[in-house]
Order: structure tokens, then sequence, then C-alpha cells
């Protein structure tokens, strides 16, 4: 951990961009000023060093997922994966992504206009995609786990006010399309997330996170559409017409 603390703020976001946004919590230009050592960034700011190198080291040493037997899972595990994993994270790096795009198009939009569109493309995904997480989490999720519960104490259950899970899954499948072909053109706009030439550490650090910000919004949609929902429908089956009404 000391070793850390000579380590210059540039070099952290060099390593992976992830730390971007925890630096731009607290107010400290990694992009301008980047060359400064942690220690000397916690000087200026009055910043506890272990409080930031905690809170680094623990991006630094997150993994992916690969190789974890989804489907295996009980649904209402999965459903709360979903929503402290990808839920959380959409949450998090929205307000820092909204931040970086708007300054990209104050200080470069002149320059490359597509910016103008790319950060219209990201305020609409912001919106429609926290109202579609709040509807998973407050009515979707909980007739999942109802019906596990139900499952598991051999109980009946009454019939949801929508009427039947397929319909909620056809609206929320619906609103996975909606934000993939969003993406598709906010790829395209910044040539696969390829910063230009005259590009700053902002810009860098702002289509990088776009990037995973897709990237992990794929691995969203593939649990929900492809997993959650379908076991989800399935489940729903095993219930009789009379324990349903």
């Amino acid at each position: 951990m000391e070793a850390f603390r000579k380590i210059t703020i540039g070099e952290f976001v060099a390593q992976d961009f992830r730390t971007a946004a925890i630096f731009s919590k607290y107010g400290i230009d990694f992009c301008c000023k980047g060359n400064r050592t942690l220690e000397e960034v916690c000087d200026k700011k009055v910043i506890t060093p272990d409080e930031l190198l905690e809170q680094l080291e623990t991006v630094l040493a997150t993994k992916n997922d690969a190789g974890i037997d989804f489907k295996s899972w009980p649904l209402d595990l999965l459903a709360d994966y979903i929503e402290k994993t990808h839920h959380r994270y959409v949450e998090q790096k929205i307000p820092v992504l909204l931040q970086f795009l708007d300054k990209l198009c104050k200080v470069h939009g002149a320059n490359h206009p597509e910016l103008f569109e790319i950060n219209e493309l990201f305020i609409g995904c912001a919106g429609e995609l926290t109202q579609h997480m709040k509807k998973e989490e407050l009515i979707l999720f909980p007739f999942i786990k109802k019906m596990v519960n139900a499952t598991m104490n051999h109980q009946m259950i009454q019939a949801p006010g929508f009427g039947t899970v397929e319909n909620p899954i056809a609206m929320m499948m619906d609103e996975h399309e909606a934000e993939g072909d969003r993406f598709v053109k906010i790829a395209s706009l910044t040539n696969n997330y390829t910063p230009p030439a005259d590009a700053c550490n902002t810009y860098q650090v702002t289509f990088a996170m776009l990037n995973e910000f897709e990237q992990d919004l794929h691995k969203h949609i593939h649990l929900e559409n492809n997993i959650l929902f379908l076991k989800s429908v399935a489940l729903e089956k095993t219930f009789s017409a009379q324990e349903l009404n």
C-alpha cells in the first residue's frame, strides 16, 4: 500500500480507467494535473491516503464474472445479484458519464460536433434505464421472489395485477432492445470508442467508460433475457390455473 502513495494519478487511470470515477468524486483533476502523486493529492485535498487507497484497491482488485454458472442459481438470488451488481453499476456510472460528456461538449464540441449527439443519446439512456430498473425492482423482481418463496413453501399464489409474469417481461425486453439500439448509435458515433488524435485524458476516459458501460449492459441484459426471464416464465407455468386464481 505504501508504494501506491508514490504513483501518479495519471498512472492509476492509465492502469484502470475505472479509478477515474473515484478521483472525480473527490474533485481530483486526473486530466490536466495527472502528474501528481497520490500522496501529493491527498495533502492538497486534506484526504486520508488510506481512505482513497482502499477505494482504489477495491476497484483494481475487482474481477469479472467469467466462469460463473448463473443458470444454476435460484431465481431470487439471481434477481438480487442483478440488482446489486448491474443496477448499482448503472446508478453509479450515470452521473459520472453525464458530467464528463457535458464537459467534452463544452471543451471539444466545436471541433467534434458528434459529441453533442452522443451526449443526447446517453442522457436518453440515463433516463430510460433509471425508470426501467425501478420497474424491475418494485414490480417484476418482487413477484419473481414471491414465486420462488411459494414454491419452496408449497404455497399457492394469487395472480398479480399485471396478469402474468410474461407481460412485464415483454415490456422489459422491448426496453432492453431500445437501449441496445441506442448504444449501437453511440458506438458508431465514437468510432467504436476510439478517441480522436487530439483527445485529452478526460476524452479518453469517457470513451473507455462508455465502452465499459455498454459491455456491462450486455451482461445485464443477457442475465435477464436469457436466464432470469425465461426461467421465471417456466416457473409460473408450474403453478396450476387454480393456484393463480
